[in-house]
């Protein structure tokens, strides 16, 4: 079966809605949000509380094509590692509707890896 990239897209958005309503990030626990294209992976640390960024990583600066799950386990210690710069102990992870497997999934482990709970 065969999907069309706007029903692919739709079911991504009704799902990472769907994740939304239920997650938040506060001062305390700020919420590590994921987003996947088709070659760069983009992590963002964001207090829902204030509406701000505290911290960004992408891959787009890596010399590597394409973003494999090493890459992305790499990507997430280092993120975890600027996570604990900023003083803090425990996150909550967003995957943005995308399905918790793969990439999305090593980087949540690089972020375990590092000392921080998610």
């Amino acid at each position: 079966m065969k999907f069309s990239r706007k029903t692919r897209s739709l079911g991504r958005n009704k799902r990472h809605l769907r994740v939304r309503k239920r997650i938040s990030g506060t001062n305390d626990r700020p919420r590590v949000s994921l987003y996947r294209s088709n070659k760069n992976i983009y992590l963002q640390l964001i207090d829902d509380s204030k509406g701000i960024t505290l911290s960004s990583l992408s891959s787009l600066k890596t010399e590597s094509i394409s973003i494999n799950k090493d890459i992305s386990k790499k990507m997430g210690l280092e993120f975890g590692e600027k996570i604990s710069k900023l003083g803090f102990k425990k996150v909550v992870f967003d995957r943005g509707g995308n399905l918790y497997h793969g990439k999305v999934a090593a980087v949540a482990d690089g972020i375990r890896e590092s000392g921080i709970e998610v």
